[in-house]
């Protein structure tokens, strides 16, 4: 804060246990990754090397340790474990992601096909090495998910050892828990909101209206994910209500207007 100003939600400084912010590096430069990192780093606990950019980035290795300088965990998508996967080069996985010290993997099954029983047990297999996080929710729009089948999902997933289950929206925000306007998929999200403990959860919220909503709907520290790398700044403000979508949200009610 440049200025302590009346009236704002308290953030947790790094690191986080709630209120978490995870963008999706699609390819940036390490110039651009080391200027993120020193100007916006403080709002940002995850970096995902997003699909599978991580084969064809090169200079990785620095760009990771531009994030870890920052105190930022990077990690590759879930899109590369399915590459590997679908390959039977699991084994071949693990040993790529520990090359590069990462300590965080991401497993999910949006791209391919995947029997649930596989899926818990490359969470289980990973757990033992790495900090798991998962993904529930389809790539294909043809691919419809009924909401109880997402409640048996992400509760297995956590079982599992699945430190925190990432809601599927992809970068465009128009699938998953969201219709393919972008608009919210309100009776899912709800429901998994009166099933879980929505710090378990990572809301995928690539879109400005998406993050509104979140932070509207559960506050300032709710987890989003997807985030731009060029959007960190303004979902912090966002957050605490530094902007007309929820500029009156923190506020006392005798300083709201009708």
């Amino acid at each position: 804060m440049n200025f302590p100003l009346d009236f704002i939600p308290n953030r947790e400084a790094k690191p986080r246990t709630i209120g978490q912010t995870m963008v999706i590096d699609k390819g940036l430069t390490c110039v651009e990754a080391e200027g993120m990192a020193q100007d916006a780093g403080d709002f940002i606990d995850y970096a995902k090397l997003g699909f599978g950019t991580g084969l064809v980035t090169k200079n990785i290795e620095r760009k990771i340790a531009i994030y870890k300088e920052a105190n930022i965990t990077p990690y590759f998508g879930g899109t590369l474990f399915e590459l590997f996967v679908i390959r039977n080069q699991f084994d071949e996985y693990q040993k790529f992601i520990s090359k590069y010290g990462i300590t965080m993997c991401e497993v999910s099954d949006g791209s391919m096909y995947m029997p649930k029983e596989d899926k818990l047990r490359y969470i289980k297999e990973l757990k033992k090495n790495f900090n798991v996080i998962s993904e529930v929710g389809s790539k294909d729009a043809s691919v419809e998910i009924p909401t109880d089948k997402w409640i048996e999902l992400i509760k297995a997933e956590l079982e599992a050892g699945s430190q925190k289950v990432i809601t599927e929206a992809r970068e465009s925000g128009t699938i998953g828990i969201y219709k393919k306007d972008g608009s919210a998929n309100t009776e899912l999200i709800d429901t998994i909101i009166a099933n879980f403990d929505i710090n378990k959860i990572m809301w995928e919220a690539p879109h400005k209206p998406q993050q509104a909503m979140f932070i509207k709907m559960l506050g300032a520290n709710v987890n989003l994910g997807n985030i731009a790398t060029n959007e960190v700044i303004a979902l912090e403000a966002l957050r605490m209500g530094f902007r007309g979508d929820t500029f009156f949200q923190f506020l006392p009610d005798n300083l709201k207007q009708k």
